[in-house]
């Protein structure tokens, strides 16, 4: 198992990508600091999660888009499991079915904060606990193939998305020195959408492979970045999404 004792923090980990990253960290015992600000979402994805293996997780509450709470939840990481080895930026917001033209001021500031804002919180407070501990570590921002293709229906989570890419290079660049890798990885479509509890039937998926994405599917691509076994690869967006990118351009 390569995550054994390791301290990982997993924003969004109260459903779908984010309960999966944490549950395939845990089956490779991992200590899990799960993050959500749902409570009864996240006790649930808690349950869960700490029947998959060797590790364990702990449930933290958290808007992750206000300074003084994602402070607060480092510190409180930290006085539980004592360290932070990795952190995954996985919580997003979207905004859907209207225009530049339509889109509130209010929504593009929500799905801005919780999106993007976020990385750069939790990126700063985290990452300042692993540069105190001088002994290096491993970011993965989640991007989305949003980040790299326009959208007629989600103007601000797009924008959030690139912006997630473009500064997962320049963390990179300004924590290499510090031994701490980060590198993004992009899915497209997986499981239930941004904000949704539930996968809405006959949902469209157009890729290569043939079928949908799973949480799984996310969750070892970024086991992999987080390992040693990614030692030498920092600064990168790795796309997971079955070859949608490349049907896209086929249109």
């Amino acid at each position: 198992m390569r995550f054994v004792n390791k301290v990982a923090v997993i924003t969004g980990a109260g459903r779908n990508v984010g309960e999966g990253i944490s549950a395939a960290l845990v089956a490779e015992g991992a200590l899990v600091a799960m993050v959500d600000n749902n409570q009864d979402r996240l006790n649930s994805a808690v349950e869960r999660v700490f029947k998959a293996g060797s590790g364990s997780a702990k449930p933290f509450i958290c808007d992750v888009s206000s300074s003084e709470d994602v402070q607060r939840m480092v510190a409180e990481v930290v006085g539980s499991f004592g360290r932070i080895d990795y952190l995954v930026n996985n919580v997003a917001v979207t905004d859907r079915g209207v225009t530049v033209l339509d889109l509130a001021e209010e929504e593009w500031d929500r799905v801005l904060n919780v999106t993007l804002r976020s990385v750069f919180l939790c990126t700063k407070y985290a990452g300042r606990q692993m540069v105190q501990q001088g002994e290096g570590g491993a970011i993965v921002n989640i991007g989305s193939t949003s980040g790299y293709h326009a959208r007629g229906n989600a103007t601000a989570y797009s924008a959030a998305k690139a912006g997630t890419l473009h500064v997962t290079k320049s963390i990179a660049l300004q924590l290499g020195p510090h031994k701490i890798r980060v590198n993004s990885v992009s899915p497209n479509k997986v499981g239930s959408p941004v904000g949704m509890d539930e996968e809405p039937p006959g949902r469209p998926r157009k890729n290569v492979v043939g079928r949908g994405a799973v949480p799984e599917d996310i969750a070892n691509s970024v086991l992999f970045l987080l390992s040693d076994q990614a030692s030498f690869i920092t600064g990168i967006d790795l796309l997971v999404d079955g070859g949608a990118t490349v049907a896209m351009s086929m249109d």
